[in-house]
This record gives structure tokens, sequence and C-alpha cells, in this order.
């Protein structure tokens, strides 16, 4: 087997770039995508989850869409998506009333985003589901509650 020389230098540069790429972090983690409050995700209410984020008062707002099915087969895997039509939008919490662990997403918006998520949670058993969305600087709630048939949660 000949090995020329050119091709060398197209897997030692194609190495090279890898490593410089690499050495500025182009591919590491973003570690604002990644960061998230402990805290939050480790309350057992509706009432300390407020209190834990810091939220005085909340409104219920007609604005506040949850999507997912009245009944799901399998609590392993619910869809819920939230979408918010309050101007200003911020941020969307998603919360489970009876997972051992509410939070189940966290979700903030820049400026001009559209203010629309879509996640699958574990339900343990049927529960009431929780948006809570922080617009022009208040907060904002909205139910819906989503019988389950089959616990996810080990059940």
């Amino acid at each position: 087997m000949k090995v020329e020389r050119r091709d060398v230098l197209k897997v030692g540069g194609g190495a090279a770039v890898y490593s410089a790429l690499a050495s500025m972090g182009f591919f590491a983690a973003n570690p604002a995508m990644a960061s998230w409050n402990k805290d939050w995700f480790a309350t057992k209410s509706i009432a300390d989850t407020l209190k834990v984020m810091g939220v005085g008062s909340t409104a219920e707002s007609s604005d506040i869409n949850i999507t997912s099915p009245d009944i799901a087969e399998n609590g392993a895997v619910v869809p819920v998506g939230v979408a918010s039509n309050l101007p200003k939008t911020q941020m969307v919490a998603v919360m489970v009333e009876k997972n051992p662990s509410m939070m189940a997403g966290f979700f903030e918006f820049s400026d001009g985003a559209v203010p629309d998520v879509s996640m699958r949670v574990k339900m343990g058993q049927s529960s009431d589901v929780y948006a809570l969305v922080k617009a022009d600087g208040k907060f904002y709630m909205s139910k819906k509650e989503i019988k389950v048939t089959l616990g996810g949660c080990g059940g």
C-alpha cells in the first residue's frame, strides 16, 4: 500500500481543525442551555414550588393552552404541550401535581420567540397538570386534569 504525502496532510489537517474547534469550545455543551435550578425540581407541592421560584401571586388565564390527551393509556409517556397567547411571555413551567417531583419542565424564551413547548412527561397516576407562565413580569397559571390508566412511575 502506497501512502502519499497528500493523504497524510489531509488526515492530519482534519485532525488539526477538529482539535482547534474543540479547544475553542465549539463542541462543548452551552452551560446556559444546560443549567437548571435543583431546588425547583425537588419540591412536592404547588405552594412549595411557587415559593422556591419566588412567585408571589398568580392569576388564572384562559390564554394558556395545555394540550394533552384527557386519558393517557400509558403514564410513562404522556404528551403535554403548552402554548401561551399572553404578550411578552418570558417563561413556561410544566408541573405534575401528584408526581414525586412536581416540576416536569422549565423553559425560558427570548424576545420574539414563540412560547409554544411540547414534551413527554411521566405520570404515576391521574393528576392535574399545571402550566405556569411569566408574561410581562406577571405570573399566570392554567391546569388540566389528565387521567392515567397505566402508571408510569414504577406503577
